[in-house]
């Protein structure tokens, strides 16, 4: 982290031990394609194992501003030709790394004093529809819409929100996690004004509250799923309700595989099999639906720069193979983890 960090900031990055009525189901026709749901399209299956040893797709030329570096990545996406999208939060832009590409392409921000630039930038998603960029610009309080193309300034189409990850459904509805209010928000196309979709009821550990969330995802029944960071647990809130189902962790901080410590990203895949970034643990860990427990596919093998090894990983994506691609931020790099 740069050392300008407010003590907010700093505190959230530790991982430590009058809208419009809206019927979501009826609004429109689904789309069958562009989705960002950061997970593939097929059923990944339940044994399936990823290659311990991971290839560095993006950075890992030490910490810098280079175009061949990053600093602190944190969100991601991967689009269907394997691009990677990269919320790097400490140079103040997103980056657009091709496969197979030995260096990146700065596709919005990293001008930080200038007006309509970026400052700490925490995840982006492609609209593949609209052709753009959807960016949670933190530090502005703001989400921006920013051209793919050749864009040189963003449109703010949400502000006054301390927004951390977000998402997109399959009719285009963008779900944003609000950091400092502990609570997740739904906004239609084209409406600024959220409305609640899970926790709002302040900080806590009850089914109804939150504790420091950082990462969205939402499923095609449109099940919002949460990383409860301080709580060290992951929580789904079906369309509707008020309270939300414990689905991992939630049983303290620790290493157990019962346990998380500061989950950040996550996806859910077609059974609803979870995947989720345990940060201070140095891992990924999949959760079975339904299971008690998860098991390790990437990492956890204490933290450090080997190609099998992550040191505090934020977010994560699939592509549409089942590859398997993770900020490793404290190594300043993405690495992916290609399955068998």
């Amino acid at each position: 982290m740069d050392s300008d960090d407010d003590s907010s900031h700093r505190h959230r990055t530790q991982g430590t031990c009058a809208p419009p009525t809206f019927h979501h189901r009826n609004a429109m026709h689904r789309v069958s394609s562009g989705v960002p749901l950061r997970s593939s399209s097929i059923e990944i299956h339940q044994n399936a194992k990823w290659n311990q040893t991971g290839v560095t797709v993006a950075g890992g030329n030490g910490e810098g501003n280079g175009i061949n570096q990053l600093n602190c990545p944190w969100g991601l996406y991967v689009d269907d030709d394997q691009t990677v999208y990269i919320a790097e939060e400490s140079n103040h832009r997103i980056m657009e790394w091709k496969s197979g590409a030995t260096n990146g392409k700065i596709v919005a921000g990293g001008k930080r004093n200038l007006v309509n630039h970026l400052n700490h930038p925490d995840d982006v998603i492609v609209d593949e529809k609209r052709d753009c960029l959807i960016i949670s610009d933190y530090r502005n309080k703001q989400v921006v819409r920013w051209p793919r193309q050749n864009g040189t300034r963003g449109e703010t189409i949400i502000s006054d929100i301390s927004c951390v990850g977000l998402t997109m459904d399959d009719i285009g509805c963008l779900y944003v996690v609000d950091h400092d209010n502990n609570e997740v928000k739904r906004y239609p196309i084209g409406e600024s004004q959220g409305t609640l979709v899970a926790g709002g009821n302040g900080r806590g550990s009850r089914l109804d509250q939150l504790s420091d969330p950082y990462y969205v995802f939402v499923d095609r029944d449109y099940s919002v799923y949460v990383s409860d960071n301080s709580n060290h647990r992951v929580m789904k809130w079906e369309e509707g309700a008020t309270q939300g189902i414990l689905v991992a962790g939630g049983h303290g901080c620790g290493s157990d595989l019962t346990q998380l410590d500061g989950p950040l990203g996550i996806v859910v895949d077609n059974l609803g099999t979870i995947y989720v970034t345990d940060r201070s643990n140095h891992r990924i860990m999949r959760w079975p639906k339904g299971s008690t427990q998860g098991t390790v596919i990437a990492g956890g093998n204490d933290l450090g720069s080997q190609s099998n090894q992550l040191t505090y990983p934020y977010g994560l994506s699939f592509d549409r193979q089942g590859n398997l691609y993770v900020a490793d931020q404290g190594n300043h790099r993405i690495q992916k983890f290609e399955i068998e």
